[in-house]
This record gives structure tokens, C-alpha cells and sequence, in this order.
């Protein structure tokens, strides 16, 4: 572990002389150190005190007498830290400050988190030069050991990161008549091809959203609610067709136009986009539901009802829930949905009822029954939303649930059945078990997946549609434990070196050419397809600490600690193992920040979890024991049958 004691704002380093595992940081201005070294140096603070800095340390052990740079460039021996960094670095790369520790707070800083790997005796020499210039590293004076050293250390390091996240989370909030409103869903100063990245995504805000709540900033909150409140109502065209009342929009952006008749003065506008100008052409099925569950959040976490009491508010609400449980001519409870609607924005075969749109839906209807208001107007609609809880429950409990039991009894299946009491509903062929799920199913623990219709199961796991079906209770208990026993016997395929599999495994060769249409974005575990998003951080912690198996989150987040920084912060990883940074990937993506900063806060405050949480009443239990009654296996006839929906 490299140790920097600031003694001026031209700190001097030391280069230690044997070669240096993984670094804590990375700066491209920087190449190699005797070709086996690299630096990005981010030194950070933790109090300032404006107290006078200390002159520069002449001692051997803290100069660096050579950073080799791109091109051949090299440093004399001894320059001064702010001068390699004023020579080298590009300006826009924001995440190249440094900062200076005065006198008073003594405190060593971290540039390298990977000190497990140095020598001990050279970590107990340099603490011992630390604490004979400075005094004790430690209030008793002791000299600390090396595992000591390690653990405080490495919480500087940590402590850096988060402050980085929230200076980032706040440069990417974007204002609507100078109030705060959302964030953009990437603020990468290097790139230039911004596309609708410079957009406040409904989705991609969740995480900003719940971080702000969690830190008790709640204002930029209340104003999203509201404000894209006002847009549900804007008319919505593509080629001369309107979809149905209630739809919400997937992104918006501020725009500054001059005022009609006064060229000398201009207003902020809001210019919503509903999917007419989206890649593809999708509405956004998810953004409604995940704006009912920011709405119980920011009541449950500021204890302000009086925003869902508002008339509007309450409006708001029942036309999302009226266009979600409008009658069609689908036979099942689920939610029908074309490709992309979702966080999957893109050709992925999710078509038909996708897991993460039905977990998202069930948690939006018990969200909205908690602040419906009780009036004569609502009771219809409370009673459709009671009758699809119950049979969109059974449904995916019943028939989405995948373990090693469940697949054998797939696999002896019987075909063609035509009757009521058919026990292959579906009509599933067990030639569709795929051979990869044969090795891949562990002994102990299963998942939900991703779709189901007439004659087909997509097998593959979905991270987010699994974890939020343990959130909201879609899942039972059991299945909700299985699922993260799930997570954990398959570790390496799904974290690996970065967490988390958006779904596993990845299409590839003919399966990928049909299913997405040879999409370039879309390859073999690449986006979409595979690819690794710490922004699902957030949801795995949220479902762990539900579980009360918290453990399970903090490793993955000292897995994406080890480079999330270092790599600024990308939208997604690429490569089975999350190796590489994604070939398209956006770099400082809010929802990154901003899932990695929840999980953190949840992980310090597990109680505060209970805002997005949905526990699973008296009622709806008793109705689903209701239901098993009617199951196939067990008895069924058409006096029986009084539901609307197949369940």
C-alpha cells in the first residue's frame, strides 16, 4: 500500500522498488513505471480545516525520482506531484483532482487499495517513519500492525470513493426554473456523441432518487414526482396514433427557448419523450411502475403524505393503474409487453410477459393500494387491483419458479394435453430445456424466469426481474431465499469481477443473429446481452437485506470497489467475467453512482430499506392458499372456475 503523508500541496511520493499489484486508481496520463507500474493519483481529504500546510519532506522514503509517461515523457527526480499532474492531465477529466491533508488532521491518505499484497515488514517501516515524523498513527501511541494499517487504510480509500460518487451524483442534477428536478443519465465530458444521455431518464433516476431520499435531501425528489406528474397528461403522437392515457414519459430534458416576441429573454421548457423519438420506437411500460414506488418512497423516507394526498397526485396514480389493468384479449394476469420496454431497451426476445416488467407490476399495485385514498370513485379500481395481486401471485409463484425438481418434472413432461386438468398448461416441449441449464442448475437454489407463453419458457436468468420479485414479495419466502442461495453457488458466472449479470447466460451465434437481429450493440455478454451493470448494486442489496443476508451484498460491493473508480464510473462491463470495460459503455453513468451510493447507505442503515420493501399482508396469503386449491396437480373442474384470468 502506497502511503502519502501531504506535507504541502507539492507532496512528494514514494515509489516502492518492487513491482505493485492492481491499482486503486488509474490516470491515463500515466503509463508505466519501469514497465510494471501505473498511477492515477486521487488524494482526497477527509476534513479540512484550513489550518496552514506542512513544508515539503526532504526524507528519501517519500521521493519520487521518475514517472515515466506516455510518449517518452519523464519527471525529474523529486518534482513536485501538482506539477506531473499540471503537465500531463486533460483538463475535462474531472475525476483527476487533488486535494491536499493539512498539519492538523496528520491523517495518511491511500492511493492503492490492493495493499494485501505488500510485504508487511516494508508497511511496518514506513507506519514507523509516519509515526516518528508525525506522531502516532494510533491515540495510544502503539505503532499499528499491518492488518491494522490495511483495515484503516482501506476505509480512507473507501471513504474517497463515496465522496467522488456524491461530488458526481450532484454535478449530474439538472434544474427546471432553478429548482433541481433529476439527473442525466451520464456526464462523460470526453465524449461528444452524447445521443439522449443528456436526458433525465424515469428509470435510470430511481437510484439518484432513493440516494437523495436516504441523505434526507428530499426536495429534487418531490419535484421529479411532480413535475413528470404534469407530462402524463401531454399528448403523445407517432404517425398519427395517441397510446392509451397514463403513460409515462422514459426520459425528459430541459430546454432553454427564447420567449415568443422577446428574443432578449428565455424560459426553461420540458420536452418529454414517450419513445416516438426512442431507438425503436418502444413506449416505457416500466416508468410508470417505478415512479408509483418512488412516490411510496419519498413518503415513507420524508413522512410528506401530503404530496400522494394531492387530487392530482391521486389522478396520477389511477390512470396508470387503469392503463396497466385495462382488459384485452391475453388470458393470463401478466402484463403483455413488446420487445425493449424495459431496462432491456432493445431487441432481447423479452417479448410476451418478461419477469422484470411483472415484478415491477405487482410492486406498483401494492404501492398504489397503500395511497389510494379511500373513496367511493376508487373502490372499482381497488377491487380489479386486489383481484390481479392474487392471480399475477399464483401465477408467476407457480409457473415462473425453476429449481432442480421443477426442471425434472419438465423434462418428463407429456405434450398435446386437452383438458381442464391438464398438468403441462403450456404446453411446454421438455426438448426446450436447454443443455446448459441441465449443468448450470445447482442442487440448492433456484429462480423465476424470464418469460413464459404458449409453448415456450426463456430459461435465462434475469438479475433485476429476480431481485425485485424478492423485494416486493412476488416471490415467497422460500423461493426468495433460493433465489439468493442462487446467487451465491453461482458467483463466478454471475459477479465474477464485476457485479451484476443483467441476465445469464448471453446470447450467442445463431440464437443471437435471430433473437436480436445481429444487433452490434447486443453481442455475445456485451449490454444487454450478458453484460455486467453495477447499477443493479442497489437492488441486490435491497433484496439481500430483506432476506436478512446482508453479507451477500457487501461482497459484491467490495468487488465493484476494487475498480468502479478507477474505471470512471461505466455504464456496463463486457466478457463473461466482467473484465473489460463495455466497448460502448458510457463512462460516469448516474446510475451507477448512484446504485453503488444506495447499496452503501442501505448496507450502513439496513432499516431505511423498508421504503422500497413490500411485505406480503394477511390477505393476499390466504387468497393464494385459496388458489393452490385450484391447482392442476391437485383438483380442478369448470364449476371451479369463476377467475377471470388463467392462473
Amino acid at each position: 500500500m502506497n502511503i502519502v503523508k501531504m506535507g504541502s500541496v507539492e507532496a512528494i511520493l514514494q515509489v516502492p522498488s518492487g513491482p505493485m499489484p492492481g491499482l486503486f486508481h488509474t490516470n491515463p496520463c500515466f503509463v508505466q513505471l519501469n514497465s510494471f507500474i501505473s498511477f492515477k493519483y486521487h488524494l482526497t481529504s477527509r476534513r479540512r480545516r484550513g489550518a496552514k500546510l506542512m513544508h515539503e519532506t526532504n526524507s528519501r522514503t517519500f521521493c519520487m525520482k521518475r514517472c515515466t509517461l506516455a510518449g517518452s515523457q519523464t519527471f525529474p527526480h523529486k518534482m513536485s506531484l501538482n506539477d506531473c499532474l499540471g503537465s500531463t492531465c486533460c483538463k475535462c477529466q474531472r475525476a483527476e483532482s487533488v486535494r491536499a491533508i493539512s498539519a492538523e488532521d496528520g491523517e495518511a491518505i491511500s492511493i492503492n487499495s490492493t495493499a494485501n499484497n505488500w510485504n508487511n515488514q516494508k508497511m511496518a517501516e514506513v507506519a514507523q517513519q509516519l509515526n516518528h515524523e508525525n506522531g502516532s498513527l494510533i491515540p495510544n501511541g502503539k505503532l499499528a500492525n499491518a492488518g491494522a494499517i490495511n483495515k484503516t487504510l482501506n476505509s480512507v480509500s473507501i471513504d474517497s470513493i463515496e465522496e467522488e460518487a456524491w461530488n458526481f451524483l450532484r454535478e449530474s442534477i439538472v434544474h427546471y426554473c432553478g429548482n433541481p428536478i433529476g439527473t442525466i443519465a451520464a456526464n462523460d465530458p470526453t465524449d461528444s456523441n452524447v445521443l439522449n444521455y443528456d436526458q433525465v431518464f424515469i428509470r435510470d433516476f430511481i437510484p439518484s432518487g432513493i440516494a437523495f431520499l436516504l441523505k434526507g435531501e428530499y426536495d429534487i425528489v418531490r419535484n421529479f414526482i411532480l413535475y413528470t406528474l404534469q407530462l402524463q397528461s401531454w399528448e403523445k403522437t407517432m404517425d398519427s396514433y395517441s397510446p392509451g392515457q397514463g403513460l409515462m414519459p422514459a426520459s425528459f430534458k430541459v430546454r432553454t427557448v427564447p420567449l415568443d416576441g422577446d428574443d432578449s429573454a428565455t424560459e426553461d421548457v420540458l420536452d418529454p419523450d414517450f419513445g416516438e423519438a426512442a431507438i425503436g420506437r418502444v413506449a416505457p411500460v416500466d416508468s410508470g411502475l417505478w415512479w408509483i414506488i418512488l412516490l411510496r418512497a419519498y413518503g415513507k423516507c420524508s413522512g410528506d403524505l401530503s404530496v400522494q394526498e394531492r387530487v392530482d397526485v391521486q389522478t396520477g396514480i389511477k390512470m396508470i393503474l387503469k392503463l396497466c389493468l385495462a382488459d384485452g384479449f391475453d388470458m393470463f394476469p401478466t402484463l403483455l409487453v413488446t420487445d425493449g420496454s424495459c431496462m432491456i431497451d432493445r431487441r432481447m426476445g423479452i417479448h410476451g410477459h418478461p419477469l422484470e416488467i411483472q415484478a415491477l407490476f405487482y410492486s406498483a399495485l401494492i404501492c398504489a393500494r397503500e395511497m389510494l385514498a379511500p373513496e367511493d370513485g376508487s373502490a372499482d379500481l381497488i377491487r380489479a387491483l386486489n383481484n390481479r395481486l392474487v392471480a399475477l401471485s399464483f401465477h408467476i409463484r407457480e409457473y415462473y419458479w425453476i429449481d432442480l425438481r421443477k426442471l425434472n418434472e419438465i423434462y418428463r413432461y407429456k405434450t398435446e394435453e386437452y383438458s381442464y386438468d391438464a398438468v403441462n398448461k403450456f404446453n411446454i416441449y421438455p426438448d426446450q430445456i436447454p443443455p446448459w441449464l441441465v449443468k448450470w442448475m445447482p442442487n440448492k437454489g433456484g429462480y423465476l424466469i424470464g418469460n413464459l407463453q404458449p409453448a415456450h419458457m426463456d430459461f435465462r436468468f434475469f438479475s433485476l426481474g429476480n431481485l425485485w420479485s424478492v423485494v416486493s414479495s412476488l416471490a415467497t419466502m422460500e423461493q426468495s431465499h433460493a433465489i439468493l442461495d442462487l446467487i451465491e453457488a453461482k458467483w463466478a458466472e454471475l459477479v465474477a469481477d464485476m457485479p451484476l449479470k443483467i441476465c445469464y447466460p448471453a446470447l450467442e451465434g445463431e440464437e443471437w443473429r435471430i433473437i436480436t437481429g445481429s444487433d452490434p450493440k447486443n453481442t455475445p455478454w456485451s449490454y444487454h446481452n450478458g453484460g455486467s451493470w453495477p447499477s443493479l448494486l442497489w437492488q441486490l442489496t435491497v433484496a439481500c437485506i430483506k432476506m436478512n443476508r446482508p453479507g451477500i451484498a457487501e461482497n459484491a460491493v467490495k468487488i465493484a470497489e476494487r475498480r468502479i473508480s478507477r474505471d470512471k464510473w461505466p455504464e456496463y462491463y463486457d466478457t463473461q467475467r466482467a473484465r473489460f470495460i463495455g466497448k460502448q459503455a458510457r463512462l460516469f453513468q448516474t446510475w451507477s453512482i448512484a446504485g453503488y451510493l444506495v447499496a452503501k447507505l442501505l448496507l450502513a442503515n439496513p432499516s431505511a430499506a423498508k421504503i422500497l420493501i413490500n411485505v406480503e399482508d394477511s390477505e393476499l396469503v390466504n387468497a393464494f392458499s385459496c388458489m393452490l386449491s385450484a391447482n392442476p396437480r391437485r383438483k380442478r373442474s369448470r364449476k371451479g372456475l369463476k377467475q377471470r384470468f388463467i392462473v
